[in-house]
């Protein structure tokens, strides 16, 4: 009795090449299909090319001047604190899934981080990084 339940812990751990086959298959499937349909519309697609339709275009509004013209920095900036404040309150949804597992331990933990996160939101505003001027 003991041997077959070693067989079978042993059949459950080995992961055969085989295995994969259906991922590999459905993986070409789909790079079949995206290439297969590229070919197709670039074939039988419409091929009339304008004037209208070789200028640029951007929300409705015909463009004015160049596109070089300097942005500043400001604007990316705020983009940029977003995108890093918006990805740390992520960090807080496994937190308050589990927050019952994690105990007083895990409280103190996110204090910590809330308070680390605090440090650096009042760093940017005295940093002025957030004025519009």
């Amino acid at each position: 009795m003991f041997y077959i339940r070693l067989y079978i812990c042993s059949m459950e751990a080995q992961s055969l090449p085989v295995n994969y086959l259906p991922i590999i298959i459905q993986m070409l499937v789909a790079l079949g299909f995206v290439v297969t349909t590229m070919i197709v519309t670039h074939k039988i697609g419409p091929r009339r090319k304008t004037k209208d339709k070789l200028t640029p275009f951007e929300s409705g509004i015909e463009v004015i001047g160049n596109a070089r013209t300097p942005i500043s920095i400001k604007y990316f900036l705020v983009a940029i604190l977003f995108v890093l404040f918006d990805v740390e309150v992520i960090f807080m949804y496994p937190w308050a899934v589990n927050f019952k597992d994690l105990g007083s331990q895990g409280m103190i933990e996110m204090f910590i981080f809330m308070g680390t996160l605090l440090l650096g939101f009042i760093y940017v505003i005295k940093k002025g990084a957030l004025d519009w001027d």
